[in-house]
């Protein structure tokens, strides 16, 4: 129901006398709608159809060219259509979001233009105080140049989660954690402020691990975060909600400025975000706080606390971890770091210079190895002070197991049948000797290396379950010395009584 008619059944409802309610549910209309015409007179009707006739009729010379966005970009939102008319016509676009709105939804309709827009729903929460939070993350984007090339970009958005107020930045490559912390920088400065806290997704480039609520934080996140003075909320797994209004943020930096878009450079690129922001991003009202929020931000910046202008961070540095056979990788390359480098979860900070790669210990600050940078792909770049010294090591490990088992005959035989037979497995047979042998008595570790030479067992497990037999039976034979010898029960010397027979016959009655 639309036009005249609708308001005329309107004020016909209203005459007798029902309530607007009531009138909302009888014409199946939406309450406001009966709100909106409620106490306005026929002449004022006119008057708002004539106006709405003339803004169609305005937006008509835009028709021709929002059906070609149309065409190729089925998916473009009519905020993003209202967006590019204010890009390409600053000075005569004054269209508003609800007429463009409704006039691209005609133009959908006239031609069967459909729009597939995924949902995804939220948990409302309270806003936080001005200035205390802000909510940060992450998206990837696919655009287009002139000639039709692709290219993916990374993106940071944030925004302040009580005005609402955004930044978004870009990247040609994958962000680091070095690359996060600039883009921090330029938020606060674009902010002239940082907030007490900010809201992290679970990301590799700001936390190692959520280690049951106490984060680790990576170790240039962590420096930056004490040196800003700013508490860190790290979202729990598979909870997206508690970050829900910079994951808006993100999409509609991803659908309204970037999707459509041709990408010449990332300066460009990143500044075409700046005006984007200034004109669209914090202009618009937003829909849910029907505020705008450059305007909240006037009064939200005060309570923002104020920020150093030199802030330490490590520039053109980012953090690898080093893998489980002691190499980095590095643009497609592995480099090798000294052997025993490795424990899980280590990493090391990588820097180039003068066409070196640097790989440095982050808690020594020492220089852990140097190389020339590799221009191929797939290669392998050792250093041979890295390789491991088999024959060095393994003998001199042999020399102290053997001097801990008494530099017997036998002790020497077990150790090299083990190299014999295990090659592989020698360091850890020989460590596993070691430490058997430091928890038991001289006297435990003979027998059992005797019985391992008689037996012809030449394992250090064999070895180990001979000790602890033997350990066994020594602690046997000292609680039995310890309680006295086992009892022998004694025969005792008792003499029985004799009867006479004749007691017996007189009781079985055989007698007189």
């Amino acid at each position: 129901m639309k036009g005249w008619n609708m308001y005329s059944r309107i004020h016909q409802l209203k005459e007798d006398g029902f309530k607007k309610a009531k009138v909302a549910r009888k014409l199946g209309i939406d309450v406001k709608t009966v709100s909106k015409y409620w106490n306005m007179t026929p002449d004022d009707y006119h008057q708002l159809l004539v106006n709405s006739r003339q803004r169609r009729g305005y937006l008509k010379q835009y028709e021709e060219e929002i059906m070609a966005w149309l065409g190729k970009h089925p998916d473009m939102t009519s905020s993003q259509v209202h967006d590019w008319l204010k890009e390409k016509y600053p000075d005569t676009y004054n269209g508003k979001d609800r007429t463009i709105r409704l006039f691209v939804q005609k133009l959908r309709e006239k031609h069967n233009i459909p729009k597939s827009a995924p949902s995804r729903q939220y948990q409302a929460a309270v806003d936080p105080p001005m200035g205390y939070q802000a909510q940060v993350d992450f998206g990837e984007k696919v655009v287009y140049r002139a000639d039709g090339s692709s290219t993916k970009l990374y993106c940071m958005g944030i925004v302040l989660a009580n005005s609402r107020y955004k930044y978004a930045e870009w990247w040609d490559k994958p962000l680091t954690t070095a690359k996060l912390l600039e883009m921090l920088n330029h938020a606060f400065e674009y902010f002239s402020g940082a907030p007490k806290e900010l809201v992290f997704d679970q990301d590799k480039l700001v936390a190692v691990s959520e280690n049951y609520g106490d984060v680790i934080y990576t170790h240039e996140f962590e420096q930056y975060r004490q040196n800003m003075k700013f508490k860190v909320y790290m979202c729990r797994a598979a909870d997206p909600e508690s970050k829900g209004k910079v994951e808006a943020v993100v999409k509609y930096v991803k659908n309204n400025f970037a999707a459509h878009r041709n990408f010449a450079s990332i300066a460009l690129f990143n500044e075409e975000c700046l005006d984007w922001l200034a004109r669209t991003g914090n202009a618009n009202i937003h829909g849910i706080t029907k505020r705008i929020p450059a305007e909240v931000f006037l009064v939200e910046k005060q309570y923002l606390r104020p920020i150093s202008k030199a802030v330490n961070i490590p520039a053109n540095i980012v953090t690898r971890g080093v893998r489980k056979d002691n190499t980095i990788l590095y643009h497609s390359n592995r480099y090798s770091v000294p052997l025993g480098t490795y424990r899980p979860g280590k990493k090391l900070f990588l820097t180039e210079e003068d066409g070196n790669i640097i790989f440095t210990d982050p808690d020594s600050n020492h220089v852990t190895a140097v190389h020339r940078i590799n221009p191929g792909k797939g290669q392998l770049i050792q250093n041979n002070n890295h390789l491991r010294d088999h024959t060095g090591k393994i003998s001199g490990l042999q020399d102290q197991v053997l001097e801990m088992l008494g530099n017997i005959p036998e002790a020497l035989m077990l150790l090299n049948m083990i190299k014999t037979d295990k090659p592989r497995y020698v360091r850890d047979q020989f460590l596993l000797i070691k430490a058997t042998v430091s928890n038991n008595t001289v006297e435990v570790i003979q027998n059992a290396i005797q019985y391992c030479s008689d037996n012809e067992l030449w394992s250090a497990v064999d070895f180990r379950a001979a000790v602890e037999h033997f350990a066994r039976n020594n602690a046997n034979a000292d609680t039995a010395t310890a309680i006295g010898p086992p009892y022998v029960p004694q025969p005792y010397k008792i003499k029985p009584e004799a009867r006479d027979i004749n007691d017996y016959v007189a009781v079985c009655g055989g007698g007189k």
